[in-house]
C-alpha cells in the first residue's frame, strides 16, 4: 500500500467508534469447566500489579476497547449507560453531559464522577460550571479499556472524590508493529477516520500513536456543522528491570453542537409529544439565522456605541486541551515498590449555545406582557404598580399594542402565531490543572502490605460569563429571528434580541489541594481485608469582577438592554480554607475461586469547588465540603455459564450545596441533606455455545433530608428503575466470526426538579447492530440506535422552579431519534 494510499484511507473515515476491532481474533468458545476469566482492575487500589475483579471489595464495572465499540456510545459519558447505578443523560452532544451517581443529589453536569486517565484525574476537579470531565475527553481506538468504580475506597484514592471514577486506561506500544485504520459513516451526516500505529524504538521501548478526526452534521438540525475536529495521542513506554515508566501526551481540538431544552405538548403528568411541524426527536430552534450574532456587554463609553461580543454558535460547547502525563512504577528491593502518577492539563472548554427558559407564547400575549412590563413598575410579586416605567415616562404615553415581525423581511406576524424567547449564553473558560500521586508500599509480612501515598493538586481556571441575551424567535425548526416594537414608539428588540445579560461572570479561580494517606491490605487465607485513612488540606481563591446594572444605552425607549447586568471593571477576592478527613474499610471472603462476598464502608466528601466560593460570596457559612457515608455489600461470581456481579448499597449525605441558574439569571442555592439505598446488579447467561444474555439494572431509592418543604422529596432526575436486556449470537467459522447484537432499555419515572412538580414519563428503547470479522485484519459493523424512534426526555426545564407547563407546553430536553452507524477497521 502507498503513502498516498494509505493517508486517502484515513481522511476517508467516518463517526463513532464500533465494535469488532480489526486486531480481536476471534476467541475459541471455552470448556465447560474452564476456570473464570482473571480479569484484573487496578482502578481503586494499591497493588503495582492490580487485583483480581472478583477479589475486589468493592463495585467496578469493566469493558474493553471490543466491548466499547459494541456499545456504539454516542459520546465519552454515554459509555457510562453500561455501569448500573450511574444515571446519564447525553442528549445534550457530545458535551455537557449529566452524570448522577446512587441517588447522590446534584443540580446538573457531574460533580460526583471522576475522569481519569491512566489513572490521574485529567482535571482536578470533578466537575466545574459547564464543564463536567466528559467534555475534554473523547473516546477513540487508542483506549484499552475503561474501569469504572462507585463508592469503595474512591475517597482515598486520587482526588478523593466519593462517586464514581471513570479510569480510561490508553494502549502502550508493542514489540510487533501494528497500524489499524478505521472508516465510520453516520446517517446523521456524520464521517469520521481513526487510526493506532504501534511499534519498537528498541528491545525494551516502545511506542504509540493514534487519533481521529471527524465532520458532522450533528444530531439535531441546526443548518451548520454540528461537530469538527480531532485529536492526536502518542506514548512511549520504556521497561527496566524492576519496573517500567510511560510518557503520554495528547490533544484534542474539537467544536460540538450542544443542544438544549425544546418545546413540546404535554398532559402536565410527563407524557409529551412533538409539535407540529416541529419534530423534537431531530430538529432543533438553532439555525443559521442566530449561528452569528453579537451581545451587548457594556455600556457605551463617551458617548459611544454599547459593547458588543461576537458569538458563534458552531463552536457549541467544544474542548481545545493539551494533555500530559505519566506513569512509573519500579520494586526497590526488600518489599518496597513505588509507584507515581503525573498528569497535566491545559486548554480552553466554552460553550456557546442557545438556553430555553420560557415556554412558548400567542404573538398577542408576547405583546400584552411587553406592554405592561414596559408601562409600569412591577412590584416584588411582578405585579403591575401604579408608578409608571421609563418607557412610558419617555415615550409620552403608555403602549396600547405593538407588533411583531420576522426581522429579514419585515413581514407582520399574525395575533395567534406562537413565539419563544431563549437566550444567546457565552462562557468561556480557561483551565490548567496538574496533579501528583505517589504512593511506596511495604509487604511487612506475607499477605500484608502498608501503602503510604500522597496527592497534590494545583488548579487555576478562569471564566467569563455572559448569560441571559434573550432573543424572540418564532416557534419553528431553525427558527427565524423576530422583532418586535409597542405603539407608543418603544422598541422591543435590537436585532432580536429582547434583553442583555443578567448575569455575567469575570473571575481568576485558583486552588491547592494536598493530601497524604495510609492504606493496607491484609490477605488471610480465603479473606481479604483493607482500610485507609485520608487527610486533605484544600485552599481555594476567587478574585472576581464586580456587577452593576443598567440601561446600557442610556436611552429607556430601547427596552431590549434597559436593566441590564455588566461587569464593572472593580475586583473583589474570596479565599476558602478546610482539612478534610476521610476513611473507608472493606473485607472480600473467596468462597469459592468464582464465588466473593464482599463488606464495604466509607466516610467521603465532596470539596467545595470555584462555583460554591462564586454562588455563596455573600453567604461563606454556606460553603462546606458536602459529607457522604456509603455502605455496600456485595456478591461476584463468575463462571463458564454465567457471571453476576450484585451490590447493595446504602448513602447517606450531609451539608449539600444546589445551586440552580433560572431564566433570569437568578441563582438559587439550597442547603440540604439525602439518603439512598439500592441494589445494582450487571452480568450474563450463556446457555449454550455463541449465545450470551446480557444484563445491568439498579433499583434505587433516594430521598432528601434536612431541605425544609423539600424534605421527604424524590431526588430528582435519577430514575427509581431502570434495566437493559443485551442477548447477542456468535457464529464462529475457520474464516473468522460473525455476530448480531441488541439492547433493550427501560428507564423508570423521574422527576426533573427538587420539588418534584415536573414528572418525566418512563419510557424503554431499543439498539440493534451485526458486525463480521474477517480472520485478524478486517471487520465491519452495522448498528441502528432507538430502533423504534422513541420520543421520551431526559431532563425537564431546569430553568424554572414551577412545574414548566404553560398553555399546554413544556420544556424539555429528549434523547435523539433513529440513527444509524456502519464503522469498518482494517489492520496491517
Amino acid at each position: 500500500m502507498t503513502h498516498k494510499t494509505l493517508i486517502l484511507a484515513l481522511l476517508a473515515g467516518a463517526a463513532t467508534p464500533a465494535l469488532a476491532q480489526a486486531d480481536t481474533a476471534p476467541a475459541a468458545a471455552p470448556a465447560a469447566d474452564a476456570a473464570p476469566p482473571q480479569e484484573i482492575v487496578v482502578t481503586g487500589n494499591a497493588n503495582r500489579e492490580g487485583l483480581r475483579k472478583l477479589d475486589a471489595s468493592y463495585s467496578i464495572t469493566t469493558a474493553s476497547a471490543e466491548q466499547i465499540r459494541q456499545v456504539q456510545p454516542t459520546s465519552t459519558a454515554d459509555l457510562l449507560k453500561i455501569v448500573p447505578g450511574v444515571w446519564v443523560e447525553t442528549s445534550g452532544g457530545q458535551s455537557g453531559a449529566n452524570v448522577f451517581i446512587r441517588g447522590f443529589p446534584s443540580s446538573g453536569d457531574a460533580p460526583f464522577l471522576t475522569l481519569e486517565m491512566n489513572g490521574s484525574p485529567i482535571i482536578a476537579p470533578s466537575s466545574l460550571s459547564f464543564l463536567e470531565d466528559s467534555s475534554v475527553f473523547r473516546l477513540d481506538d487508542t483506549v484499552e479499556r475503561v474501569e469504572v468504580l462507585r463508592g469503595g475506597p474512591s475517597p482515598i484514592f486520587a482526588n478523593g472524590q466519593p462517586g464514581a471514577t471513570t479510569n480510561f486506561i490508553l494502549k502502550e506500544g508493542t514489540q510487533d508493529p501494528h497500524l489499524s485504520l478505521r472508516a465510520t459513516y453516520g446517517t446523521e451526516g456524520t464521517y469520521r477516520g481513526d487510526f493506532v500505529a504501534q511499534g519498537p524504538i528498541d528491545a525494551n521501548t516502545t511506542y504509540m500513536v493514534g487519533g481521529f478526526y471527524r465532520y458532522s452534521d450533528g444530531f439535531r438540525h441546526t443548518g451548520f456543522t454540528g461537530d469538527l475536529g480531532g485529536q492526536i495521542t502518542g506514548s512511549v513506554t520504556h521497561k527496566f528491570d524492576g519496573g517500567k515508566i510511560n510518557v503520554y501526551g495528547r490533544y484534542l481540538d474539537d467544536h460540538n453542537a450542544f443542544y438544549t431544552p425544546m418545546p413540546l405538548a404535554t398532559d402536565g403528568n410527563g407524557h409529551v409529544s412533538t409539535l407540529p411541524g416541529f419534530d423534537a426527536r431531530y430538529d432543533t430552534l438553532v439555525g443559521k439565522e442566530i449561528e452569528n450574532t453579537q451581545i451587548e456587554v457594556g455600556p457605551s463609553i463617551n458617548g459611544g456605541p454599547t459593547q458588543k461580543k461576537s458569538v458563534d454558535l458552531s463552536k457549541g460547547r467544544g474542548a481545545k486541551i493539551y494533555t500530559f502525563g505519566s506513569t512509573f512504577s519500579y520494586d526497590l528491593g526488600s518489599g518496597f515498590t513505588v509507584q507515581n502518577n503525573v498528569n497535566f492539563t491545559k486548554g480552553d472548554a466554552n460553550t456557546f449555545a442557545l438556553f430555553t427558559g420560557n415556554n412558548p407564547q400567542s404573538v398577542a400575549q408576547y405583546l400584552a406582557g411587553a406592554a405592561t412590563t414596559n408601562n409600569y413598575v412591577l412590584d416584588a410579586n411582578g405585579n403591575p404598580t401604579t408608578t409608571l416605567a421609563a418607557p412610558a415616562v419617555a415615550a409620552g404615553r403608555i403602549a396600547t399594542g405593538g407588533t411583531v415581525t420576522y426581522a429579514d423581511s419585515g413581514q407582520a406576524l399574525g395575533a395567534n402565531q406562537q413565539v419563544i424567547q431563549a437566550g444567546i449564553w457565552a462562557v468561556q473558560k480557561h483551565i490548567q490543572s496538574f496533579t501528583d500521586e505517589l504512593k511506596l508500599s511495604k509487604e511487612l509480612f506475607e499477605g500484608n502490605t502498608l501503602t503510604v501515598g500522597g496527592y497534590y493538586a494545583h488548579v487555576k481556571d478562569h471564566d467569563v460569563w455572559h448569560l441571559g441575551n434573550s432573543v424572540l424567535l418564532a416557534l419553528e425548526p431553525q427558527a427565524r429571528v423576530l422583532d418586535a416594537s409597542l405603539d407608543n414608539g418603544v422598541q422591543l428588540t435590537r436585532d432580536g434580541f429582547t434583553t442583555g445579560s443578567n448575569y455575567a461572570v469575570n473571575a481568576y479561580y485558583k486552588s491547592d489541594n494536598v493530601a497524604g494517606y495510609v492504606s493496607d491490605e491484609w490477605k488471610i487465607g480465603k479473606l481479604r481485608l483493607d482500610g485507609g485513612v485520608r487527610v486533605e488540606h484544600t485552599k481555594i481563591k476567587d478574585h472576581y469582577e464586580n456587577l452593576s446594572t443598567a440601561d446600557l444605552d442610556g436611552n429607556p425607549l430601547t427596552a431590549y438592554n434597559n436593566g441590564a447586568t455588566y461587569l464593572n471593571g472593580t475586583f473583589s477576592d474570596l479565599t476558602y480554607k478546610k482539612t478534610q478527613v476521610s476513611w473507608t474499610v472493606g473485607a472480600d471472603y473467596a468462597i469459592t475461586n468464582r464465588l466473593n462476598a464482599f463488606v464495604r464502608a466509607n466516610q467521603g466528601a465532596l470539596l467545595p469547588q470555584f462555583d460554591d466560593l462564586r454562588n455563596n460570596a455573600g453567604t461563606p457559612d454556606n460553603i462546606k465540603p458536602q459529607k457522604a457515608r456509603q455502605y455496600e455489600v456485595g456478591l461476584k461470581t463468575s463462571t463458564r455459564f454465567y457471571d453476576l456481579y450484585l451490590t447493595g448499597f446504602y448513602n447517606r449525605f450531609h451539608d449539600l450545596l444546589l445551586t440552580q441558574i433560572l431564566a433570569d439569571g437568578t441563582s438559587v442555592v439550597g442547603l440540604s441533606g439525602s439518603r439512598a439505598y439500592g441494589v445494582e446488579f450487571e452480568g450474563a447467561v450463556r446457555p449454550v455455545d455463541g449465545v450470551q444474555i446480557g444484563f445491568r439494572g439498579v433499583y434505587q431509592n433516594g430521598k432528601y433530608k434536612d431541605y425544609a418543604t423539600k424534605s421527604g422529596n424524590t431526588v430528582p432526575r435519577q430514575p427509581k428503575f431502570q434495566f437493559a436486556i443485551m442477548p447477542q449470537y456468535t457464529f464462529r467459522t475457520d474464516w473468522g466470526q460473525a455476530r448480531v447484537f441488541g439492547t433493550y432499555t427501560h428507564v423508570g419515572k423521574r422527576f426533573a426538579d427538587d420539588a418534584n412538580l415536573q414528572p418525566l414519563a418512563k419510557y424503554d428503547t431499543l439498539d440493534l447492530g451485526a458486525s463480521i470479522d474477517l480472520r485478524e485484519n478486517f471487520s465491519i459493523q452495522a448498528t441502528v440506535e432507538n430502533v423504534t424512534n422513541t420520543l421520551a426526555l431526559t431532563e425537564g426545564n431546569v430553568r424554572t422552579l414551577t412545574s414548566g407547563t404553560d398553555n399546554g407546553y413544556f420544556l424539555g430536553r429528549p434523547i435523539f431519534g433513529r440513527h444509524a452507524t456502519i464503522t469498518a477497521a482494517y489492520k496491517f
